[in-house]
C-alpha cells in the first residue's frame, strides 16, 4: 500500500455492537480521510485490521465488504464517457451509494453537532412577533386587525365567564384573547471551503475536518430547516459549486487561494435567493493569494500579503455589506499578520470572524448560525 502521511488514525473506544458495526464506524472515518476512494480505504482498514485484530475468523474483511454491498452502502460501476458511453476498456470500480453519502453526513451531524437537543423541522424562531407563521405559547389582548385564527377561544371564555359571572353569558371585544406567533426565519448561506494547497501542508490535514464540519451544516439544514436553502462551493485558483452529495469526495488541489472568487459566486448565488437573511461561512487557513485579472490571466502572490489581492477582497467584503450579505470567516490559521487580515476583511464587512483550531470549528458554526437567525427580517 502506497504510504500516505497526510493523516494519523487512532483507534478510540467504539461503541458496543456487532463486529460489522464497529467496522463501519472505522470504515465512514477513512471513506471520508480518502474522499471516496473505495480500495484505499479498506487497505488501511486491512492495516487497522492487522495491528489491533477488528476481525475474528468468523468474520472477516471480505465478510464486512460482502455486507457492504448486501446493505447498500457499496456499488460497482463503470465509469462512462461525457457522452454517456463507456470505454471500450473500462473496468467497473466500487463507488459509495447514495444511502453511504447520506450516512456520512448523519455521522458528521452527530460527532460535531451531537449536543444539540432535538427539535420539529424548521422550529427557528425570531426574537420578533405579529403575524407570523409559528404560535409560541404568548397571550396578549385583541387588537383591530389581527386574524380570527389567532385568537384563544379557551382563555376568551374563561374572561367572558369572569366578567359576567351569571347565566346573561355574552362577549365583548375586552375578553378576546390572542395567541402570538413568532416569524421563523428563513436563512439562504452560502458555505465557502478553501481548497488550496495549503489546507495539506506542514503535516495537518485540515481538509478533512472541513469536510466534516461541511457535511454536518448540510444534514442540519436539509433535515432540521427545510425552508432553508444551503449552497456549497469551494475555492482555490478559481471559485465553482459543488453538490451536497460530492461533499464526501472533495480533495485539495495544487491552488492558491482566489478568495475574491469565492466571494464573487457567493454573492451572485445569494442575490438571487428570495429570502432576506443571507450569509456566507468562509473556511479557509491561508492569505489570499490570487486573483484573475480582466485580461484572464492570473495574478499570483503567495509572499506576505499583497496590497492589490487584499484590497479587492476588503471591496467584496464591503459590497457583501451592502447587499446585506454577513460573512463569518472561520480563521483555522494563527499567524499574527494574517488574523490582522481577517480584523480588516470583517471591519470591511461588519461581519464576525472566529480564530480557533479545529477541533470547536462545529460548534462555533452551529453557534454563529443561530444568531444569525434572529435578526429581524428586513423586506
Amino acid at each position: 500500500m502506497k504510504p500516505r502521511t497526510r493523516f494519523r488514525i487512532s483507534l478510540y473506544d467504539l461503541k458496543k455492537g456487532s463486529i460489522f458495526d464497529q467496522l463501519y464506524e472505522i470504515f465512514k472515518e477513512l471513506i471520508t480521510y480518502t474522499s471516496g476512494d473505495v480500495d484505499e480505504a479498506i487497505a488501511w482498514l486491512r492495516e487497522l485490521d492487522k495491528e489491533y485484530q477488528l476481525t475474528t475468523a468468523d468474520y472477516t474483511i471480505e465478510d464486512f465488504i460482502k455486507d457492504l454491498f448486501d446493505k447498500g452502502y457499496l456499488k460497482q460501476e463503470i465509469d462512462t464517457n461525457p457522452d454517456g458511453t463507456a470505454p471500450g476498456d473500462s473496468k467497473a470500480k466500487t463507488k459509495l451509494t447514495a444511502k453511504l453519502e447520506r450516512d456520512l453526513r448523519r455521522s458528521a451531524l452527530e460527532q460535531i453537532f451531537g449536543n444539540l437537543k432535538r427539535s420539529g423541522a424548521g422550529n427557528h424562531k425570531t426574537k420578533f412577533t405579529g403575524e407570523g407563521d409559528e404560535k409560541n405559547g404568548e397571550l396578549r389582548s385583541y387588537q383591530f386587525g389581527d386574524r380570527i385564527d389567532q385568537i384563544s377561544m379557551t382563555e376568551s371564555l374563561k374572561n367572558a365567564f369572569k366578567r359576567t359571572q351569571s347565566d346573561d353569558f355574552n362577549f365583548n371585544e375586552s375578553d378576546l384573547v390572542v395567541e402570538d406567533s413568532s416569524f421563523k426565519a428563513q436563512m439562504s448561506t452560502v458555505l465557502m471551503i478553501d481548497i488550496s494547497h495549503s489546507m495539506i501542508l506542514y503535516g495537518e490535514d485540515r481538509i478533512t475536518p472541513a469536510k466534516k464540519v461541511a457535511m454536518a451544516l448540510a444534514e442540519l439544514i436539509t433535515t432540521r430547516y427545510p425552508k432553508d436553502t444551503l449552497d456549497v462551493i469551494v475555492f482555490g485558483n478559481d471559485s465553482w459549486p459543488i453538490s451536497i452529495a460530492d461533499l464526501p469526495y472533495l480533495k485539495v488541489g495544487p491552488y492558491h487561494t482566489n478568495t475574491v472568487a469565492g466571494l464573487e459566486l457567493a454573492m451572485s448565488i445569494l442575490r438571487r435567493k428570495k429570502y432576506a437573511n443571507r450569509q456566507i461561512f468562509m473556511i479557509t487557513d491561508g492569505k489570499p493569494s490570487c486573483i484573475r485579472l480582466k485580461s484572464g490571466e492570473y495574478y499570483k502572490n503567495s509572499v506576505g500579503l499583497d496590497e492589490t489581492i487584499t484590497g479587492l477582497c476588503y471591496q467584496k467584503a464591503e459590497e457583501a455589506k451592502k447587499a446585506g450579505i454577513s460573512i463569518t470567516t472561520f480563521m483555522i490559521a494563527q499567524d499574527p499578520y494574517l488574523t490582522q487580515f481577517i480584523k480588516n476583511f470583517t471591519e470591511a464587512n461588519q461581519g464576525k470572524a472566529y480564530y480557533s483550531g479545529l477541533s470547536d470549528l462545529g460548534e462555533l458554526i452551529f453557534d454563529d448560525y443561530k444568531n444569525n437567525r434572529k435578526r429581524k427580517l428586513r423586506g
